[in-house]
């Protein structure tokens, strides 16, 4: 079927083909135990081409349509019928009472001028009263398991879409108070599918799942679409019961044959944490062929003490495949499953925070590798006068090719900003990615994000080097995060939480210091701020990436709920006032 030049086409003819293949195993939990649900790709079909029916009746082609679902069935369902009619589905994550998610929906919804909002039965009563609440009540709110939505829609004819026609509107997940709206075509769509193939090798039919939230890039794309584009069957949990019990990941992996299933970085070391010795040797991960490691920046050693532990399951040698992707690139950029089985390497650390990866001549740090560029132009440029780096020598991550979309949604300033650009003395047409790395060996090293570079005395320190040295410090130690301060010097602060069933009576000023010292016996810079907090505090993105924006603004407001903190006085005067310590 690789004639066809939209998803839409691709979908239909699949569903024409083989209705009754399984298109997806949706895992629910009742009693304890997960329980599956299948449905063929006739049945979605069906489905899909009813709700598009009974959408069109409210919108347009063209039109923004809000896709927030618990149920992974109607999100699926839904997603297609926007497909189907035309309209230009905004995958959200569904509305949960919780301030800032419900913030960012209502934000997203007058980002992206929604005509619509595709919820459930139940949920509608309460989307209909934030949409109410926040003046967009005139919004329609379509329950896609009404009546009117599940009814047999006949005759009905489906639009016909082109190869640049916009199929959907990936949110960032960056702030809740600026969502941007990447534009994603079913030429890029397509183009990535093509992409994740070549560089993970799936094939026709596989089964590929996880419990990745839909609405976000990593599981819309990555296991939600391929699986349905190589015709094969997407096997989904939620990412409650992976939360809930890890082994449940695994399992899921092991019982339904998943050929293919990726998360970020922090769920591999969760199932290194938590998945017992029983659990472990109820385990057969022989036939994993892949396991992405993606999202969020990736730890060597993660991975090698993912290997070690799961090895005795069956899980193979060089399964782990470190990727790095981005949805203004609709998915992958780079990542292999035939790379070096090392994906981490020694780089001497005063070159490291001097812009450089070389072998040691004295402290070491460990970088890793996210595979070679897949199917795209990966350069790397100085940000500030976009000249292109020699191999080894960190700048931006520029990328081009088909996967990269038109734009961010209604934003032409950011857009131009971001895409199209042009490197001093060479090619034009790149997308500046915002993300620091380097290629080497032609494999490309990601470091970090520009935006939250720590600068300290002409040296460059990543935040997430910083947050793995301090979470070696204890035992007791959870999520962390670390930023930078403005000022007329860079003061870096540490927001640590203490892992769920710590005992509060402990000496919690020693720990504190002793954050202070291990990052001053590690990295020669002074910690100006250390507040230890209750789990769940550090704020992470769906897809698992540290906040760091958004936890320095609560910092800096006073929005924090200490345990205990240590703070130099200049620190504290840059809080806001009334709201110190």
């Amino acid at each position: 079927m690789s004639g066809q030049q939209t998803f839409t086409e691709h979908i239909q003819a699949q569903a024409a083909e083989t209705p009754d293949r399984e298109a997806l195993i949706l895992l629910a939990e009742h009693e304890g135990a997960l329980r599956p649900e299948t449905i063929t790709y006739g049945q979605l079909d069906r489905a899909a081409r009813n709700l598009a029916a009974a959408l069109a009746r409210h919108v347009g082609p063209g039109d923004r349509v809000i896709v927030a679902h618990r149920s992974r069935a109607l999100f699926v369902t839904s997603f297609l019928a926007c497909l189907y009619s035309g309209a230009i589905a905004v995958p959200v994550a569904p509305t949960g009472g919780r301030g800032h998610h419900d913030d960012r929906f209502a934000g997203i919804v007058k980002e992206a001028a929604a005509a619509c909002v595709l919820t459930s039965t139940t949920e509608a009563a309460d989307v209909s009263q934030l949409l109410a609440r926040t003046g967009h009540g005139e919004v329609v709110c379509l329950p896609a398991d009404g009546a009117a939505a599940v009814a047999d829609a006949g005759p009905w004819e489906p639009f016909a879409p082109g190869a640049d026609t916009v199929a959907y509107l990936q949110y960032t997940s960056g702030s809740t108070r600026d969502p941007r709206g990447v534009i994603v075509t079913h030429r890029s769509l397509l183009a990535n599918q093509r992409a994740i193939q070549e560089a993970l090798g799936t094939r026709p039919g596989a089964r590929l799942g996880g419990w990745l939230p839909l609405h976000h890039d990593m599981g819309l794309v990555g296991q939600l679409l391929h699986a349905l584009w190589l015709g094969g069957t997407a096997v989904l949990l939620t990412p409650t019961a992976f939360v809930k019990r890890p082994a449940n990941w695994l399992e899921t992996i092991s019982r339904y044959g998943v050929t293919v299933s990726g998360a970020p970085d922090f769920a591999y070391e969760m199932c290194v944490r938590r998945i017992n010795d029983s659990q472990l040797a109820g385990l057969d991960l022989s036939g994993w062929e892949t396991a992405v490691d993606g999202g969020e920046p990736i730890d060597a050693a993660t991975l090698d003490a993912f290997a070690e532990r799961f090895a005795p399951a069956g899980l193979r040698p060089g399964a782990l495949a470190p990727c790095y992707g981005l949805a203004e690139a609709t998915l992958i950029v780079s990542g292999t499953r035939t790379a070096p089985a090392a994906a981490g390497r020694a780089v001497d650390a005063a070159a490291l925070e001097s812009g450089r990866l070389t072998d040691p001549v004295g402290p070491g740090r460990t970088v890793t590798h996210c595979g070679p560029p897949a199917s795209v132009d990966v350069r790397i440029v100085d940000p500030d006068t976009c000249a292109e780096v020699a191999d080894g020598v960190i700048g931006e991550i520029w990328v081009r090719g088909e996967s990269v979309g038109p734009g961010y949604w209604a934003r032409p300033a950011e857009t131009a900003a971001a895409f199209g650009c042009r490197i001093s003395g060479g090619g034009s047409g790149y997308l500046r990615t915002g993300d620091l790395g380097a290629v080497q060996d032609g494999l490309l090293h990601v470091t970090g994000r520009l935006k939250d570079m720590i600068v300290i005395a002409g040296r460059n320190l990543y935040p997430q080097d910083l947050e793995r040295t301090v979470q070696q410090v204890s035992g007791l130690f959870g999520a962390a995060t670390a930023f930078a301060l403005p000022g007329t010097r860079e003061r870096i602060v540490i927001i640590q939480e203490l892992r769920a069933g710590s005992r509060y009576d402990i000496d919690l000023a020693g720990l504190a210091a002793a954050v202070q010292q291990r990052i001053s016996e590690e990295y020669e810079v002074r910690t100006a701020g250390v507040v230890l907090v209750r789990p769940g505090t550090v704020r992470r993105t769906t897809s698992g990436k540290v906040e760091r924006a958004a936890m320095r603004r609560l910092f800096l407001r006073g929005e924090l709920t200490p345990l205990h903190q240590r703070m130099e006085p200049e620190v504290e005067q840059l809080m806001a006032p009334g709201r110190r310590r």
